[in-house]
């Protein structure tokens, strides 16, 4: 059923427009409310905290308790989003490494301009290695901007001395605010999520005064040598598709590990929708199992190795009411996606022809 599924995707992206070029006010309300649409799984605990001075949110997983720890930037363009919104895609990749998250809450444009998100991030890697976790057992992973934002920031803790982490996950990184990369046209009819016009508005709120094709605000074009392991994860269906495959060849000319994942017609940070699209599962099995190869972490021998979570288990940590009461239920019961026996033995199985066994929990989108 992935044809299905995809087509259900496109579909409920296209339904939820964000404009960026509009008052902000609504545009982050309306991403928060998206973020946000499914619950998060009943196992997983946010906790605010700071790291240094930098806000963030601690986000722990229920049976896993490891030295391990995924540093998350959230996405939003540098100019909306959250670190708890963000929680839930941060979860799903901290489950899969048997690892703890913590997701950083940076400053937005345009309020707060470029270097203020790469500060940000800096100071709370900094802290975070201060507190006595070593770089080997951090690793980096973001989507979009916080993609963006991860390379920028082991671009940024090499102009500063620190240790890179030791690997990094990004998920349709935007790498090029000069936004000159050949997939902004060529694939624009293709992406069901982003417009060339919000990715201008997005890079003029963030680079404010400064040149769009500085390193930190572009990493694109920043000296690459001595980075970490990297995972670059992408949908061909989008416009920043060229952003993660030029990042990739350049990662690659400068001996940098690199592994460039490209999912056939699924749009961007399809991972997010886990809940409904089997790519997304896959590609976040493949990131879980990048980040344990990465930490020297056991498939098996351990109480949680960091695989799919079981049936039951979702099902346990799942809150119907909410499920069914989300954009993501109503949009796909209008479709005729969604099963109404609410009474059915696998409470999983609600999402009939769409998901190819048991459902994620904690759906959340991406932009920019």
């Amino acid at each position: 059923m992935s044809k299905a599924q995809r087509e259900a995707v496109h579909q409920l992206v296209r339904e939820t427009p964000l404009d960026f070029t509009a008052d902000l006010t609504d545009t982050r309300v309306l991403f928060g409310q998206l973020q946000t649409a499914t619950p998060l799984s009943c196992d997983v605990q946010l906790t605010e905290s700071t790291l240094g001075d930098i806000p963030v949110v601690e986000i722990d997983i229920a049976g896993i308790d490891t030295g391990d720890v995924v540093l998350y930037f959230h996405g939003g363009g540098y100019a909306v989003g959250s670190a708890s919104g963000g929680a839930g895609l941060a979860s799903d990749i901290a489950r899969r490494a048997h690892a703890r998250a913590i997701a950083v809450e940076y400053r937005l444009a345009p309020e707060h301009p470029h270097p203020a998100a790469t500060d940000d991030a800096l100071a709370a890697y900094r802290a975070l290695l201060d507190s006595g976790v070593p770089p080997e057992r951090i690793a980096f992973a973001g989507e979009s901007a916080g993609g963006g934002l991860v390379l920028a920031t082991l671009l940024n803790a090499k102009r500063a001395g620190l240790p890179q982490p030791r690997a990094a996950i990004v998920m349709s990184p935007w790498v090029d605010l000069t936004n000159t990369r050949a997939s902004r046209a060529t694939r624009a009819a293709a992406d069901p999520a982003l417009t060339p016009r919000d990715l201008e508005a997005c890079a003029a709120y963030y680079a404010g005064t400064a040149d769009p094709a500085d390193p930190l605000v572009s990493p694109l074009f920043g000296d690459l040598e001595g980075l970490p392991p990297l995972l670059i994860q992408v949908g061909s269906d989008e416009i920043l598709l060229d952003d993660a495959i030029d990042f990739a060849a350049r990662a690659a000319s400068s001996d940098v590990s690199v592994q460039l994942d490209v999912t056939p017609e699924v749009p961007h940070v399809f991972q997010g929708m886990a809940a409904i699209l089997d790519e997304a599962v896959q590609a976040l099995d493949r990131a879980g199992a990048f980040l344990r190869s990465q930490f020297g972490v056991e498939e098996h021998g351990t109480e949680r190795s960091g695989q799919r979570p079981t049936q039951r288990e979702l099902a346990d940590h799942t809150d119907l009411e909410a499920l069914y009461t989300s954009k993501l239920a109503r949009t796909l019961d209008a479709g005729g996606l969604l099963r109404h026996d609410r009474d059915t033995a696998d409470p999983r199985a609600i999402l009939h022809g769409v998901t190819g066994g048991a459902a994620e929990p904690g759906v959340s989108f991406g932009a920019v």
